[in-house]
């Protein structure tokens, strides 16, 4: 396992480095709001959802929601992070329309998660540790409307004021590869722990992402010094919201930078926006630093003090998370990649493991789910919620194939059948007369016919003992699809008089 290896792409006057670090702000799962008993339901009528706290009005004081405490804690405790017992809540200071009070309640020098990590795994195989440095509280600020008025701007303050989970990494990724396969790995982790719904659609879920440049070998000083101005200056990518955008915008961002350093320019620190559309990221404003805020604790509110009795029970609740349940289902002879796919949406994960529940081998039952059943979701536009097949069923089909009670093309046709007219699979194959056919003499009547029907082909496979798969296809079609593979290669080969291949 590596702290990432660099993805070298190629400039004019030689190879460059790739850098990421990534800020994730994640909407916490609860009710009522950071400060506010307000609702946090997403899609109601704007600035129906506001209490006098999130629209600050005077005398209005913050209190804070225990359950979204709760839910930052069980977050640092999935990121394998230090649990901070005592933080505190700063005014972090900025003017902007959607922003009532002037300022939005955040933590700076003391979060309420300290340092952890994040395994990801790459499509080559390789695992990459990305470090995290923070994970902090806030309040999120409210929306401003642009596309509602030829001449004015509307502000919407439902989410003013909204728990969100700022989780800020190191600048430990590579590549596009590995700042998708981060928030990926990242939003998973938070669904199976219950904390955000990782809806990044919705909002509930978007990240800043860091880009620099430097050349081969500038990283490696920068782990070993830990001294910046080996990286080069950074560019902040705002409110990145889809998995494959980030991957669009750190290789423009990159190649944009690369091609400025190339020319004689300079990189100037500062915040851009990614335009999906084409593909490229635009200038916004100049970076800000911490200073510019003016951060200082808020006098509203006094320092969070955590128990370390409460914070333990919350780490005896947590799930079973991506990482421990890919090693369990590898131990079950699953390999790396087909556990990676199951275990990468607690669904798909929930979904495999009702199937051993009710019978299926594990092995039997991921190649199915891998190699049929999510193909047929993918083509038809459904998620595994709105699959029309259940586990149970799915179960019962991978069992009858290990039987030899039907075949994987009849399995095939069964699944069309309970997929467009519902039903139990077992009973549909016993009305419908689709068991396998492993009555060796009635094979036999079959593979006769067809050699007495093709003599010219006979003296062919022969020659060309690979040919017998013809004369396999023949046969099953014959039988209707029901007869057992085994047995017609079986008894083709001493018919024929080929070699057996072993």
């Amino acid at each position: 396992m590596s702290a990432g290896a660099p993805k070298l792409l190629k400039g004019d006057t030689g190879e460059w480095e790739i850098v990421i670090g990534m800020e994730v702000h994640a909407q916490v799962l609860s009710n009522a709001k950071l400060f506010s008993g307000a609702s946090t339901a997403f899609g109601a009528e704007p600035n129906s959802q506001v209490s006098f706290v999130d629209a600050a009005m005077p005398g209005m004081l913050p209190v804070i929601n225990r359950k979204c405490v709760e839910q930052a804690v069980r977050t640092g405790l999935g990121l394998k992070a230090k649990i901070n017992l005592t933080s505190i809540f700063d005014r972090k200071n900025y003017f902007y329309p959607d922003l009532p009070a002037g300022y939005q309640i955040s933590q700076y020098k003391n979060p309420i998660v300290g340092e952890g990590e994040v395994t990801i795994d790459l499509a080559d195989g390789e695992s990459v540790r990305v470090g995290i440095e923070r994970l902090h509280l806030e309040q999120d600020a409210g929306k401003s409307l642009h596309d509602q008025h030829p001449d004015h701007s509307y502000v919407d303050l439902n989410r003013a004021g909204v728990a969100l989970m700022e989780i800020v990494t190191k600048p430990h990724m590579r590549s596009s590869e590995e700042a998708a396969a981060f928030l990926k790995k990242l939003r998973a982790i938070v669904r199976y722990l219950g904390t955000c719904d990782g809806n990044m659609d919705e909002g509930s879920m978007r990240a800043d992402v860091n880009v620099s440049v430097c050349r081969p070998g500038g990283y490696q000083r920068f782990r070993e010094s830990g001294d910046f101005k080996h990286l080069g200056t950074r560019c902040e990518i705002k409110n990145v919201n889809s998995v494959r955008f980030i991957a669009q915008a750190v290789e423009y961002e990159a190649r944009r930078q690369i091609e400025i350093v190339e020319a004689g320019g300079t990189i100037r620190q500062e915040t851009r926006l990614f335009d999906a559309r084409a593909g490229e990221t635009r200038s916004m404003r100049s970076k800000e630093e911490a200073h510019d805020y003016r951060y200082f604790p808020d006098p509203d509110l006094l320092p969070l003090v955590l128990e370390r009795a409460w914070v333990d029970e919350i780490a005896a609740t947590l799930p079973e998370l991506p990482d421990e349940k890919k090693a369990r289902f590898m131990a079950l002879g699953l390999s790396a990649y087909d556990a990676a796919v199951l275990v990468a949406e607690r669904e798909t994960a929930d979904y495999f493991e009702e199937m051993l529940k009710d019978g299926a081998e594990a092995k039997a039952a991921a190649n199915w789910l891998n190699n049929e059943y999510f193909g047929r979701l993918n083509k038809a536009g459904l998620s595994l919620a709105e699959g029309p097949i259940s586990p149970k069923a799915n179960s019962a089909i991978v069992q009858m194939i290990a039987a030899d009670v039907i075949s994987g093309k009849i399995a095939k046709d069964l699944c069309d059948i309970v997929w467009n007219e519902g039903g139990d699979p077992r009973a549909i194959v016993e009305s419908r007369g689709l068991k396998q056919v492993t009555d060796t003499s009635a094979i036999e009547k079959a593979v006769d016919a067809v050699i007495a029907a093709h003599p010219e082909k006979v003296e062919e496979v022969k020659a060309k003992p690979k040919l017998a798969g013809w004369f396999v296809g023949q046969v099953m079609k014959q039988t209707g699809g029901k007869a057992n593979p085994q047995a017609v290669n079986a008894i083709l080969k001493t018919r024929l008089g080929l070699p057996d291949e072993g």
